[in-house]
C-alpha cells in the first residue's frame, strides 16, 4: 500500500492496493459521521476532505440545477452525494447527482443498484485543487451521460460520447439554453449574498426562456 498526500485547502490522500472489501468496510464504518468523500477504482482509493470553498461551489451548482428544473418544469430527483458502485470494480460519490430523464426507473427506490438501475442523468463535480481522472473513468463506465465540472475558474458541460467525455456548449438535461454562462455566476460566489445570487440566476433563466 502506498500513499500520497496533496496540499490543502482540500485534504486528499491517494492509496493503492486497496481491496473492495476494505473500501466497503470504510463506507460502512464512516457512513453516519463522515464528511470524507471516497472514490474507488480498481484497487486505487482517493479520500478527500472537502474545503469550505469546494462546498460553496457544490451547493450553488446544485441549487442552479434545481432552479432550472423549477423554471423549465422538469421533473428531477436529487440524490446529492449518493455512493454509486460497480461491485468489485469502482465506487464514486458525486458532489451532486440528479435523475431527470430516467426518474421513473428509480421512483420509490431507497437503494440504487447499477446492475439493474440506470446511472444518474446529471452529475456535478467540483475540482478545486486536483482532478481525479479515475472519477471520470468511473462515470464513463457507469454510463453517466452528463457531467458539469468546475475547477474554480472554468465551468464545462461534458457529454459522454463513445466512452469518452466531450466538452460541449449545450446540456442534455436542459437543452436550448446557453448554460456555459453559468461561469459568470460562479465567479461571484463568495462575493455576492447566496440568495441574491440564486435570484439573479433565476431571473437570467427566465429571460432566456422568454427569448426562446
Amino acid at each position: 500500500m502506498t500513499s500520497q498526500t496533496l496540499i490543502q485547502p482540500e485534504e486528499i490522500v491517494h492509496l493503492s492496493g486497496i481491496s473492495w472489501h476494505t473500501y466497503e468496510s470504510l463506507l460502512n464504518e464512516l457512513s453516519t459521521s463522515r464528511r470524507l468523500r471516497l472514490t474507488y477504482y480498481r484497487g486505487n482509493l482517493e479520500i478527500m476532505l472537502p474545503s469550505p470553498e469546494h462546498e460553496s461551489y457544490k451547493k450553488v451548482l446544485g441549487r442552479f440545477v434545481e432552479t432550472l428544473a423549477e423554471e423549465l418544469e422538469v421533473r428531477i430527483k436529487p440524490l446529492g452525494s449518493t455512493t454509486f458502485k460497480q461491485p468489485e470494480l469502482s465506487g464514486a460519490e458525486p458532489d451532486e447527482s440528479f435523475y431527470c430523464k430516467n426518474i421513473n426507473f428509480i421512483k420509490g427506490k431507497k437503494r440504487i443498484n447499477l446492475q439493474q438501475d440506470p446511472p444518474p442523468d446529471l452529475v456535478i463535480e467540483v475540482d478545486i485543487t486536483s482532478s481525479s481522472k479515475d472519477r471520470l473513468t468511473i462515470y464513463a463506465e457507469m454510463g453517466v451521460p452528463e457531467i458539469w465540472r468546475y475547477n474554480g475558474q472554468l465551468f464545462t458541460i461534458n457529454i459522454l460520447e463513445n466512452g469518452q467525455y466531450k466538452v460541449v456548449d449545450e446540456s442534455l438535461a436542459f437543452p436550448n439554453l446557453p448554460l456555459t454562462e453559468i461561469s459568470n455566476f460562479l465567479s461571484q460566489v463568495g462575493e455576492k449574498d447566496y440568495l441574491d445570487l440564486i435570484q439573479e440566476f433565476r431571473n437570467w433563466v427566465r429571460s432566456k426562456i422568454t427569448a426562446c
